[in-house]
């Protein structure tokens, strides 16, 4: 099985959590002389069953992303990581850059004046580039994982 796939199948197990966990709270309290609609205590087996399906997955997925390289020098682990970082900074400059923005709400000269203490053009290059990069390994490691096989337990 390619690694993409077992990535398909932890997400369709954390989809699959979250949905018994609402049903569960549908049926957790019911009014006095009622029926659940469903049993709590199947939903409770089904949600058991599932996280350890998704704990399954989530380990095969961390060693193949561990084991396998993805260059010369990184795994996928470290590929994402970097990644990781990439989106990080990414987002950072980019509030940077929201909070830069400046309203002169001034309505006399004897009013608060702001200014920017930052370079504006030199900080969305930056955020620019980062963009890029994220994009650019993002694709590398959406093309390896359908490349790899996922290591077994």
């Amino acid at each position: 099985m390619k690694l993409a796939e077992a990535l398909v199948l932890r997400a369709d197990a954390q989809r699959k959590v979250a949905q018994i966990k609402q049903r569960l709270e549908r049926v957790i309290k019911v009014q006095e002389g009622e029926q659940p609609a469903e049993q709590p205590s199947v939903l409770l087996t089904e949600l058991d069953r599932t996280v350890d399906d998704l704990v399954s997955w989530i380990k095969k997925i961390n060693k193949t992303n561990a084991y396998t390289k993805f260059d010369g020098h990184l795994s996928i682990a470290d590929a994402l990581a970097e990644r990781d970082k990439l989106m990080q900074k990414r987002n950072l400059l980019n509030d940077l850059l929201e909070a830069a923005t400046i309203k002169q709400d001034r309505y006399s000269r004897s009013e608060v004046k702001f200014y920017r203490t930052i370079e504006v053009n030199e900080l969305q290059k930056q955020l620019d580039d980062l963009a890029k990069s994220y994009r650019e390994l993002d694709f590398k490691i959406q093309e390896k994982n359908w490349t790899v096989e996922v290591i077994e337990e």
